[in-house]
Protein backbone atom coordinates (compact mmCIF):
# COMPACT_ATOMS: atom_id res chain seq x y z
CA UNK A 1 0.00 0.00 0.00
CA UNK A 2 2.83 2.29 0.48
CA UNK A 3 4.01 3.34 -3.19
CA UNK A 4 2.06 4.02 -6.52
CA UNK A 5 3.26 6.02 -8.97
CA UNK A 6 7.25 5.78 -6.93
CA UNK A 7 5.60 8.53 -4.26
CA UNK A 8 4.70 7.41 -1.06
CA UNK A 9 1.03 6.86 -0.71
CA UNK A 10 -0.79 9.44 1.90
CA UNK A 11 -4.25 9.11 3.35
CA UNK A 12 -6.14 11.69 4.27
CA UNK A 13 -9.10 12.33 6.38
CA UNK A 14 -11.00 15.78 6.25
CA UNK A 15 -14.48 17.43 7.03
CA UNK A 16 -15.76 19.87 9.43
CA UNK A 17 -15.75 20.14 13.49
CA UNK A 18 -17.61 16.94 15.41
CA UNK A 19 -17.51 14.78 11.72
CA UNK A 20 -16.33 12.09 13.39
CA UNK A 21 -12.79 11.99 11.84
CA UNK A 22 -10.71 11.22 14.53
CA UNK A 23 -12.20 8.23 15.05
CA UNK A 24 -12.12 7.11 11.48
CA UNK A 25 -9.06 8.27 11.61
CA UNK A 26 -7.99 5.82 14.52
CA UNK A 27 -10.26 2.52 12.88
CA UNK A 28 -8.20 2.63 9.50
CA UNK A 29 -5.05 3.06 10.93
CA UNK A 30 -5.93 -0.07 12.91
CA UNK A 31 -7.18 -1.96 9.66
CA UNK A 32 -4.14 -0.72 7.21
CA UNK A 33 -1.18 -0.36 9.69
CA UNK A 34 -0.60 3.41 9.73
CA UNK A 35 -0.39 6.31 12.04
CA UNK A 36 -2.12 10.01 12.46
CA UNK A 37 -0.75 13.20 11.80
CA UNK A 38 -2.74 15.75 13.31
CA UNK A 39 -3.68 18.73 11.05
CA UNK A 40 -5.44 20.65 13.32
CA UNK A 41 -4.31 24.75 14.14
CA UNK A 42 -5.42 24.03 17.74
CA UNK A 43 -4.51 20.82 18.59
CA UNK A 44 -0.85 21.68 18.28
CA UNK A 45 -0.67 23.67 20.92
CA UNK A 46 -0.03 22.63 24.93
CA UNK A 47 -2.52 22.43 27.70
CA UNK A 48 -5.39 23.56 24.84
CA UNK A 49 -7.25 20.01 25.25
CA UNK A 50 -10.86 20.41 25.58
CA UNK A 51 -12.13 23.12 23.27
CA UNK A 52 -9.77 22.04 20.56
CA UNK A 53 -11.10 17.61 20.81
CA UNK A 54 -7.91 16.17 21.51
CA UNK A 55 -8.21 12.39 21.71
CA UNK A 56 -7.79 10.92 24.37
CA UNK A 57 -5.55 8.06 25.23
CA UNK A 58 -8.45 5.83 24.91
CA UNK A 59 -9.70 7.32 22.10
CA UNK A 60 -6.24 6.93 19.98
CA UNK A 61 -6.42 2.82 21.00
CA UNK A 62 -2.73 2.69 21.27
CA UNK A 63 -2.11 3.92 17.20
CA UNK A 64 0.63 7.16 17.74
CA UNK A 65 -0.59 10.24 16.94
CA UNK A 66 1.55 13.08 15.84
CA UNK A 67 2.01 17.00 16.01
CA UNK A 68 -0.33 17.21 18.90
CA UNK A 69 0.45 19.02 22.17
CA UNK A 70 3.98 20.12 20.99
CA UNK A 71 4.11 23.87 21.11
CA UNK A 72 4.34 26.38 23.61
CA UNK A 73 0.73 28.80 23.69
CA UNK A 74 2.82 31.80 22.72
CA UNK A 75 4.72 30.35 20.04
CA UNK A 76 3.67 31.88 16.51
CA UNK A 77 2.97 28.82 13.81
CA UNK A 78 2.34 29.41 10.25
CA UNK A 79 1.10 26.74 7.45
CA UNK A 80 4.65 26.55 6.10
CA UNK A 81 6.24 25.83 9.93
CA UNK A 82 3.13 22.92 9.85
CA UNK A 83 4.31 21.94 6.34
CA UNK A 84 7.71 21.26 7.09
CA UNK A 85 6.73 19.97 10.60
CA UNK A 86 4.49 17.35 8.16
CA UNK A 87 7.00 16.68 5.85
CA UNK A 88 9.24 15.46 8.81
CA UNK A 89 6.21 13.30 10.65
CA UNK A 90 5.26 11.47 7.16
CA UNK A 91 9.20 10.77 6.34
CA UNK A 92 9.22 8.68 9.89
CA UNK A 93 6.16 7.23 9.93
CA UNK A 94 7.18 6.02 6.29
CA UNK A 95 10.37 4.66 7.46
CA UNK A 96 8.94 2.31 10.11
CA UNK A 97 6.66 1.00 6.91
CA UNK A 98 3.81 2.45 8.07
CA UNK A 99 0.99 4.18 6.39
CA UNK A 100 0.85 8.24 7.20
CA UNK A 101 -2.72 9.12 7.81
CA UNK A 102 -3.46 13.40 7.89
CA UNK A 103 -6.43 13.62 9.96
CA UNK A 104 -7.73 17.66 10.72
CA UNK A 105 -10.02 20.13 9.68
CA UNK A 106 -7.40 23.29 9.12
CA UNK A 107 -7.65 23.26 5.13
CA UNK A 108 -5.36 25.66 4.57
CA UNK A 109 -2.67 23.02 6.53
CA UNK A 110 -3.50 19.91 4.45
CA UNK A 111 -3.96 21.75 1.04
CA UNK A 112 -0.53 23.29 1.65
CA UNK A 113 0.80 19.82 3.02
CA UNK A 114 -0.43 17.62 0.24
CA UNK A 115 -0.71 20.16 -3.06
CA UNK A 116 3.13 20.83 -1.78
CA UNK A 117 2.56 24.65 -1.90
CA UNK A 118 6.31 25.89 -1.63
CA UNK A 119 5.82 28.99 0.48
CA UNK A 120 8.04 32.15 -0.18
CA UNK A 121 9.90 33.37 2.01
CA UNK A 122 8.42 36.85 0.86
CA UNK A 123 10.41 38.53 3.66
CA UNK A 124 9.20 40.46 6.73
CA UNK A 125 8.88 43.76 8.49
CA UNK A 126 7.82 43.43 12.30
CA UNK A 127 7.14 47.35 12.76
CA UNK A 128 4.40 47.17 9.61
CA UNK A 129 3.01 43.88 10.82
CA UNK A 130 2.71 45.71 14.49
CA UNK A 131 0.77 48.40 12.72
CA UNK A 132 -1.23 46.07 11.19
CA UNK A 133 -2.39 44.53 14.55
CA UNK A 134 -2.72 47.81 16.13
CA UNK A 135 -5.11 48.81 13.51
CA UNK A 136 -7.24 45.69 13.99
CA UNK A 137 -7.31 46.45 17.39
CA UNK A 138 -8.67 49.65 17.14
CA UNK A 139 -10.62 49.71 14.22
CA UNK A 140 -11.77 45.81 13.98
CA UNK A 141 -10.89 42.52 11.69
CA UNK A 142 -13.72 43.36 9.36
CA UNK A 143 -11.80 47.18 8.41
CA UNK A 144 -8.38 45.60 7.94
CA UNK A 145 -9.82 42.75 5.91
CA UNK A 146 -11.07 45.57 3.30
CA UNK A 147 -8.06 46.55 3.58
CA UNK A 148 -6.68 43.39 2.04
CA UNK A 149 -9.65 43.11 -0.04
CA UNK A 150 -8.56 46.18 -1.58
CA UNK A 151 -4.82 45.04 -2.45
CA UNK A 152 -5.63 41.54 -3.04
CA UNK A 153 -9.23 41.18 -3.59
CA UNK A 154 -8.75 37.19 -4.59
CA UNK A 155 -6.40 36.73 -1.41
CA UNK A 156 -9.02 38.28 0.91
CA UNK A 157 -12.04 36.10 -0.35
CA UNK A 158 -10.16 32.95 0.65
CA UNK A 159 -9.39 34.32 4.10
CA UNK A 160 -12.28 35.30 7.11
CA UNK A 161 -11.74 38.92 8.55
CA UNK A 162 -11.70 36.71 11.94
CA UNK A 163 -8.37 35.15 10.74
CA UNK A 164 -6.23 38.17 11.65
CA UNK A 165 -2.66 36.18 11.48
CA UNK A 166 -3.48 35.77 7.66
CA UNK A 167 -4.83 38.97 7.39
CA UNK A 168 -1.71 40.30 8.47
CA UNK A 169 0.43 38.10 7.23
CA UNK A 170 -1.02 38.59 3.78
CA UNK A 171 -0.93 42.07 4.06
CA UNK A 172 2.58 41.94 5.05
CA UNK A 173 3.62 39.72 1.91
CA UNK A 174 2.18 42.30 0.01
CA UNK A 175 3.73 45.03 1.52
CA UNK A 176 7.07 43.71 1.31
CA UNK A 177 7.43 42.12 -1.87
CA UNK A 178 4.71 44.52 -3.61
CA UNK A 179 3.12 41.70 -5.31
CA UNK A 180 -0.28 39.88 -4.55
CA UNK A 181 -0.07 37.22 -2.09
CA UNK A 182 -2.84 35.28 -4.08
CA UNK A 183 -0.46 35.61 -7.35
CA UNK A 184 2.59 34.10 -5.03
CA UNK A 185 0.42 31.55 -3.73
CA UNK A 186 -0.45 30.24 -7.42
CA UNK A 187 2.73 29.85 -8.21
CA UNK A 188 3.86 28.06 -5.20
CA UNK A 189 1.83 25.65 -6.52
CA UNK A 190 3.59 24.76 -9.67
CA UNK A 191 5.82 22.16 -8.22
CA UNK A 192 4.23 18.69 -8.33
CA UNK A 193 3.49 16.94 -4.89
CA UNK A 194 6.46 14.24 -3.65
CA UNK A 195 3.03 12.09 -2.22
CA UNK A 196 0.17 10.41 -3.58
CA UNK A 197 -2.30 11.12 -1.90
CA UNK A 198 -6.07 9.99 -1.29
CA UNK A 199 -8.58 12.18 0.87
CA UNK A 200 -11.71 11.06 2.34
CA UNK A 201 -13.78 13.79 3.56
CA UNK A 202 -16.82 13.60 6.08
CA UNK A 203 -20.05 15.25 5.76
CA UNK A 204 -23.89 14.66 6.62
CA UNK A 205 -26.56 15.01 3.86
CA UNK A 206 -28.65 16.81 6.63
CA UNK A 207 -27.04 19.34 7.70
CA UNK A 208 -28.75 19.76 11.21
CA UNK A 209 -27.68 16.37 11.85
CA UNK A 210 -24.05 17.91 12.16
CA UNK A 211 -24.99 20.98 13.91
CA UNK A 212 -27.24 18.82 16.36
CA UNK A 213 -23.61 16.51 17.14
CA UNK A 214 -21.53 19.70 17.47
CA UNK A 215 -24.42 20.77 19.95
CA UNK A 216 -23.77 17.68 21.57
CA UNK A 217 -20.32 17.50 21.67
CA UNK A 218 -20.05 21.22 23.21
CA UNK A 219 -22.24 19.73 25.72
CA UNK A 220 -19.82 16.97 26.20
CA UNK A 221 -16.80 19.58 26.58
CA UNK A 222 -18.15 21.55 29.14
CA UNK A 223 -18.91 18.32 31.50
CA UNK A 224 -15.30 17.01 30.59
CA UNK A 225 -14.31 20.70 31.98
CA UNK A 226 -14.06 23.20 29.47
CA UNK A 227 -15.11 25.85 31.79
CA UNK A 228 -12.18 25.16 34.01
CA UNK A 229 -9.53 24.29 31.65
CA UNK A 230 -10.52 27.66 29.72
CA UNK A 231 -10.16 29.97 33.16
CA UNK A 232 -6.73 28.53 33.96
CA UNK A 233 -5.16 29.50 30.61
CA UNK A 234 -6.75 33.28 31.12
CA UNK A 235 -5.65 33.26 34.72
CA UNK A 236 -2.72 32.20 33.55
CA UNK A 237 -1.99 33.92 30.14
CA UNK A 238 -4.63 36.49 29.35
CA UNK A 239 -5.65 33.76 26.69
CA UNK A 240 -3.35 34.88 24.25
CA UNK A 241 -3.30 31.93 21.05
CA UNK A 242 -6.42 30.65 22.76
CA UNK A 243 -8.40 33.53 22.40
CA UNK A 244 -8.61 32.53 18.57
CA UNK A 245 -10.09 29.01 19.65
CA UNK A 246 -13.67 28.58 19.17
CA UNK A 247 -14.41 27.73 23.34
CA UNK A 248 -12.43 29.48 25.43
CA UNK A 249 -12.78 33.55 23.58
CA UNK A 250 -16.70 33.13 24.25
CA UNK A 251 -16.41 32.35 27.74
CA UNK A 252 -14.21 35.35 28.73
CA UNK A 253 -17.64 37.84 29.60
CA UNK A 254 -18.49 34.67 31.70
CA UNK A 255 -14.67 34.94 33.71
CA UNK A 256 -15.58 38.53 33.79
CA UNK A 257 -18.74 38.60 35.44
CA UNK A 258 -20.43 40.37 32.54
CA UNK A 259 -21.97 37.16 31.42
CA UNK A 260 -24.20 34.11 32.28
CA UNK A 261 -22.14 30.97 31.93
CA UNK A 262 -25.20 29.50 29.67
CA UNK A 263 -25.01 32.23 27.36
CA UNK A 264 -21.97 31.81 26.24
CA UNK A 265 -22.07 27.97 26.18
CA UNK A 266 -24.73 28.85 23.40
CA UNK A 267 -23.29 31.27 21.65
CA UNK A 268 -20.32 28.64 21.71
CA UNK A 269 -22.04 26.11 19.52
CA UNK A 270 -23.65 29.43 17.44
CA UNK A 271 -19.89 29.88 16.74
CA UNK A 272 -19.07 26.28 16.35
CA UNK A 273 -21.47 25.95 13.46
CA UNK A 274 -20.55 28.56 11.82
CA UNK A 275 -17.08 27.32 12.13
CA UNK A 276 -18.00 24.18 10.31
CA UNK A 277 -19.71 25.66 7.23
CA UNK A 278 -16.46 27.62 7.01
CA UNK A 279 -14.49 23.99 6.65
CA UNK A 280 -17.21 22.71 4.31
CA UNK A 281 -17.05 26.08 1.94
CA UNK A 282 -13.25 25.74 2.17
CA UNK A 283 -12.99 21.68 1.47
CA UNK A 284 -15.51 21.99 -1.31
CA UNK A 285 -13.44 23.65 -3.54
CA UNK A 286 -11.33 20.60 -3.68
CA UNK A 287 -12.11 18.43 -6.20
CA UNK A 288 -10.10 15.86 -5.53
CA UNK A 289 -11.98 15.27 -2.14
CA UNK A 290 -13.92 11.28 -2.02
CA UNK A 291 -16.86 12.64 0.18
CA UNK A 292 -18.68 10.13 2.43
CA UNK A 293 -22.08 11.33 3.76
CA UNK A 294 -22.42 9.71 6.79
CA UNK A 295 -26.14 9.59 7.31
CA UNK A 296 -26.28 7.50 4.42
CA UNK A 297 -24.86 4.25 6.56
CA UNK A 298 -26.49 2.20 9.65
CA UNK A 299 -23.24 1.44 11.28
CA UNK A 300 -19.68 2.50 11.89
CA UNK A 301 -18.55 -1.21 9.87
CA UNK A 302 -20.36 0.30 6.56
CA UNK A 303 -18.40 3.05 6.72
CA UNK A 304 -14.80 1.41 7.41
CA UNK A 305 -16.26 -1.33 4.17
CA UNK A 306 -16.66 2.04 2.22
CA UNK A 307 -13.55 3.45 2.90
CA UNK A 308 -11.81 0.08 2.49
CA UNK A 309 -13.36 0.04 -1.15
CA UNK A 310 -12.17 3.31 -2.22
CA UNK A 311 -8.76 3.08 -1.04
CA UNK A 312 -8.64 -0.01 -3.05
CA UNK A 313 -9.95 1.78 -6.13
CA UNK A 314 -8.03 4.28 -5.63
CA UNK A 315 -4.89 2.07 -5.59
CA UNK A 316 -5.93 -0.07 -8.29
CA UNK A 317 -5.96 3.28 -10.62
Amino acid sequence: MNEKNNKPFVLAVVGPTASGKTRLGVELAKICGGEVISADSMQIYKGMDIASAKPTEEEKQGIPHHLMGILDRDASFSAADYVSLANEKIREVLSRGKLPIIVGGTGLYIDSLLENVKFSEGGSDEAYREELYAFAREKGNEALHARLAELDPAAAEGIHPNNLVRVVRALEVCHVTGRRFSDLKKESRLVESPYDSLIIGLNYENRQTLYDRIDMRVDEMVKAGLVEEACQLWQESGMKTAANAIGYKELIPYFEGRAELSDCIDIIKQETRRYAKRQLTWFRKNARIEWLFLDRFNKNNEILEKCKKTIAKYLEM
